[in-house]
């Protein structure tokens, strides 16, 4: 009689717990994103080129650095401002690539490429920092890329209106422990340091949700 008592008042009580435990991921998800504005929110319906500017040493380690990055930033451009209502044109980065390859001075010039390809506004990054493998130890892999970020309204005629100085950006992948480097490794590790970058500097023209 007491084991079915007590069998009664266990089967009673788990229901009550289950209970409470389905409740909490509704509050959890709830205090744990929030919706984050556009640092810069003048790119809608306008062309935009994408220029990357990277120091020469970076260019001799990595030759096509400057394309890779201008092309996964301009692609999560398109894909977020462009195929939405937002109507954002991205100007192609094998263009502005081919250009800067015959125009040496326009790697540093946003009003020169903005010109060249009718843009309205150039997104200029200044790459600072760049590293696929772990300077502390040469056999690990950490990606790591620092860059200044900036807009220059191509058609604004008064100077203090041209140019646009965002908040820098710093992406580290992975953020926890590196990655022993292996041919495969390596450029999975390359791959995912530039999409988290590239969405760091596109989440600053639209807005988004983020987990807090």
């Amino acid at each position: 009689m007491r084991f079915k008592l007590l069998h009664s008042c266990v089967l009673g009580f788990v229901p009550l717990l289950a209970s409470c435990n389905l409740l909490t991921p509704f509050v959890v998800l709830g205090e744990h994103t929030k919706k984050v504005s556009p640092e810069f929110d003048k790119l809608a319906g306008k062309r935009v080129a994408v220029l990357v500017w990277t120091e020469p040493a970076t260019l001799f380690d990595y030759p096509h650095v400057r394309f890779e990055l201008a092309t996964y930033i301009g692609d999560k451009l398109h894909a977020e401002m462009g195929q939405r209502s937002l109507g954002t044109q991205v100007v192609d980065p094998r263009d502005v690539e081919d250009y800067l390859q015959k125009n040496i001075d326009a790697q540093i010039d946003p009003y020169a490429v903005g010109r060249k390809f009718n843009a309205d506004y150039v997104v200029y990054l200044e790459v600072l920092e760049f590293q696929i493998r772990d300077p502390q130890a040469p056999q690990f892999l950490r990606g790591r890329i620092q860059a200044s970020v900036s807009v220059h309204d191509i058609h604004a005629e008064r100077e203090p209106q041209r140019r646009y100085e965002l908040t820098p950006v710093l992406c580290v992948h992975p953020e926890d422990t590196p990655v022993l480097m292996s041919a495969t490794n390596s450029p999975l590790i390359r791959e995912a340091t530039y999409r988290k970058f590239a969405e760091q500097v596109a989440r600053k023209f639209y807005e988004h949700i983020v987990e807090l």
